[in-house]
């Protein structure tokens, strides 16, 4: 199953997230399809960027997007 989900990065205490499109088996930070977007909730004001024409094609062909992704694409106006 193909899932959107967020990849950590940044330093500790301080996280920054990729939105990646991945297998659901693979591990968390691992290897990905493709990074359709990121998310920095330390900056004020919070960055968010989307690709909203990959988002809608990988939902399109079946991908499911985590809870937190779903709000996140919601708040981008993706969904």
């Amino acid at each position: 199953m193909v899932k959107i989900r967020l990849k950590r990065m940044g330093m500790k205490k301080k996280p920054f997230y990729r939105l990646v499109v991945t297998d659901s088996r693979s591990p968390r930070d691992g290897r990905f399809i493709e990074e359709i977007g990121y998310y920095n909730p330390v900056s004020d004001p919070v960055e968010m960027k989307i690709d909203d024409e990959r988002a809608k094609y990988w939902i399109g062909v079946g991908a499911q997007p985590t809870d937190t992704v779903r709000a996140l694409l919601k708040k981008g106006g993706v969904l």
